[in-house]
């Protein structure tokens, strides 16, 4: 059950589960750069279930970063804007050097079609820091000081988390008990970084 839920919520695989079979690389094609039959279905497929995973992934890391820096005191808004956008296209940057390395046996020769195919795959990463970096630009027409700024960015951050998960889970099929789990557990994660939020602030 728990890797059922991690499965539905992350959609992701591992490194070696991406190729289709022995002697097939993780874009879909036989090894020598030819598409087998269905490769580029199978591709479009993955693509589409680890969208989700990096949303949720980047959900959580800028909820990490708004609570973090919210506990070293005051700060500019222009400043936690920047530091979500930052702390996202780092790590979507790391991702990509990451899947790179990792996928190198499996293509022939390192192409920029390659590189721009893996940096749009992981690209959610980076994605899911717009919205609470938008919810920071807002605050000033909600009247909200930099703690109240900090709250909603948090919130935001945590809720797309959340449905991101449960979207994921949705799209993967799951059950409808597995998809109220899924977002439990998604709700769990979310509020363990509130509280921490709250100690530390």
């Amino acid at each position: 059950m728990g890797a059922a839920i991690l499965g539905c919520m992350a959609g992701r695989t591992g490194a070696d589960g991406r190729a289709d079979g022995p002697e097939r690389g993780r874009d879909g094609t036989d090894g020598q750069g030819r598409n087998g039959a269905g490769g580029h279905g199978r591709e479009r497929a993955r693509r589409r279930r680890s969208d989700y995973g990096g949303a949720v992934y980047g959900s959580l890391q800028a909820a990490s970063v708004v609570a973090g820096t919210a506990a070293f005191g005051p700060f500019p808004r222009l400043g936690l804007i920047v530091l979500l956008l930052v702390t996202g296209l780092v790590f979507w940057a790391a991702h990509i050097y990451a899947r790179l390395v990792g996928g190198l046996a499996s293509y022939r020769e390192l192409s920029w079609a390659t590189v721009r195919r893996v940096a749009g795959h992981e690209w959610p990463i980076a994605q899911a820091s717009l919205g609470p970096a938008a919810a920071v630009a807002i605050s000033p027409l909600l009247r909200l000081d930099l703690a109240g700024t900090a709250w909603f960015a948090l919130s935001v951050a945590v809720a797309e988390q959340i449905g991101w998960g449960t979207t994921a889970a949705v799209r993967a099929g799951a059950s409808r008990r597995l998809v109220l789990v899924s977002a439990a557990v998604n709700l769990v994660l979310g509020l363990a970084i509130v509280v921490a939020k709250a100690e530390l602030h």
